[in-house]
């Protein structure tokens, strides 16, 4: 049985709406999207198979919302909600806000693609630019450490899209799930661990220790993110190059020795 029967067929005893729901299933198993209790939006989420599993692994604590021009047939879950919207209209994105509240998404994920034409080049760009709006849309609705997928299809530009999300996550994996057929050429791009720092790595910037921590390395504060300083004590003013970024805090080392 060709692989695509396999889970065409496996979606419909499952109850799944479509056979992508255990591309989903397998990236969360690869990289750990979803846990109990999150908030997910899933952009372009027609016609639900994401939300399926969504709901499924956030339980009944966490809330997952659906976004999409079509229609989504409703879902008989109490976790799920869905918008009719373009994801790029403010209109959309408050809505999207509102529900998901101040706290913002733990995850969001994006499974759309382009309308085929067959022309592998004009398809992997629409491809790459549905992921870029995808992208612009999560930055606005992420937490801080939360996490990003989306599909993207093998090309030219699929290396400059992958660097404009490394800037933004703690790391970046490419995940072809075994779910997918074997003649598509999509793969998805998982941004891990949101970040919201006024710094990345390498940036070099002059700082005040303005304490010293438990571990003994000096504390700066830029825009009230804590970065630690090894080899720094307090009242000292140093520059500095910021070596490694988390979604709380940085590490640099001292340059002016």
């Amino acid at each position: 049985m060709a692989r695509k029967d396999h889970y065409y067929n496996k979606a419909k005893q499952q109850g799944y709406r479509a056979r992508s729901a255990f591309k989903l299933q397998q990236l969360d198993e690869e990289v750990g999207l979803f846990g109990p209790g999150n908030t997910v939006v899933d952009l372009g989420a027609a016609p639900g198979g994401w939300l399926q599993v969504a709901s499924e692994r956030v339980k009944d604590n966490g809330k997952v919302v659906g976004v999409d021009l079509q229609r989504i047939r409703s879902l008989d879950k109490h976790n799920v909600e869905t918008i009719r919207g373009d994801m790029t209209e403010e209109e959309t994105k408050a809505k999207l806000k509102d529900i998901i509240g101040e706290q913002g998404a733990d995850a969001v994920v994006s499974d759309m693609a382009p309308n085929m034409t067959g022309e592998y080049s004009l398809d992997h760009a629409r491809s790459i630019y549905l992921a870029q709006q995808a992208f612009e849309v999560a930055q606005e609705l992420l937490a801080t450490g939360g996490d990003f997928a989306v599909k993207v299809f093998d090309g030219r530009d699929l290396a400059d899209f992958r660097a404009e999300m490394e800037g933004s996550f703690q790391y970046v994996r490419s995940i072809r799930p075994d779910a997918s057929r074997d003649s598509s050429s999509e793969q998805y791009l998982v941004g891990k661990r949101y970040l919201t720092a006024p710094v990345r790595s390498g940036d070099e910037l002059e700082v005040e220790i303005i304490d010293v921590g438990s571990e003994g390395d000096g504390i700066a504060k830029v825009e009230d993110f804590t970065v630690f300083v090894s080899g720094t004590e307090a009242g000292e003013t140093v520059r500095v190059k910021i070596t490694d970024v988390k979604p709380k805090f940085a590490f640099a080392e001292r340059l002016d020795e």
